[in-house]
């Protein structure tokens, strides 16, 4: 993924779950590609994710997350049976690193939702699955995915100045951390699957 997150608006403080139920967190497979698709094209912005505009390349983006050989662990944010969401970590297994990646539909966006995924999954990942540091980074023209970042426990560790060249001008990307000796955050989380949470990860020595 190219980014933290797709401009997923107000998220941070944003809640309606005295309306509906929050939502879960299981394993990414192969029939989400309708629901993947479909999300792509809830908004223009999600093409910071990557290029899905087809069911050919929604199965493909899915299958590269979820690939038994590959180096990714993706899960899927579920609400009444949909996927509404995803949280992803590519798997740095010799430096026990995890690069950082979340995005949500527009419709799903501002409920709090994506900041609860991800404080989820990064606690999964750091104090059960043998991470020892998390990053990722956003655009600075996405303000929003930084507020989830530092809500789900991440510190600001610097600017990357004109990293990317879009639509010919150069962005800054704010890049952010978390250790497994960082605080944890408060705040709820959502309920994970015991298949999510059996996920492959690095083997801590």
């Amino acid at each position: 993924m190219t980014s933290a997150g797709a401009d997923i608006g107000p998220d941070a403080t944003g809640s309606s779950d005295t309306v509906t139920a929050p939502p879960t967190l299981r394993p990414l497979h192969a029939d989400d590609a309708a629901a993947v698709l479909s999300a792509f094209r809830s908004d223009p912005a999600m093409s910071r994710q990557g290029t899905v505009t087809t069911s050919e390349e929604a199965e493909e983006y899915v299958h590269r997350l979820t690939d038994p050989g590959g180096s990714k662990i993706a899960w899927a944010v579920c609400h009444e049976d949909g996927l509404v969401g995803l949280v992803c970590l590519a798997v740095d297994e010799e430096n026990r690193n995890g690069w950082f990646s979340y995005w949500m539909t527009q419709e799903t966006r501002g409920r709090g939702w994506t900041t609860r995924a991800a404080a989820t999954v990064a606690d999964w990942a750091l104090d059960h699955a043998g991470f020892e540091r998390l990053e990722l980074g956003h655009r600075v023209n996405n303000p929003a995915s930084g507020a989830v970042a530092r809500a789900a426990g991440f510190r600001k560790e610097g600017t990357e100045r004109g990293k990317f060249l879009i639509a010919g001008e150069r962005v800054d990307v704010d890049t952010y951390g978390r250790l497994r000796t960082d605080p944890r955050p408060g705040g709820p989380r959502l309920t994970m699957s015991p298949a999510a949470s059996r996920a492959k990860a690095p083997t801590r020595a």
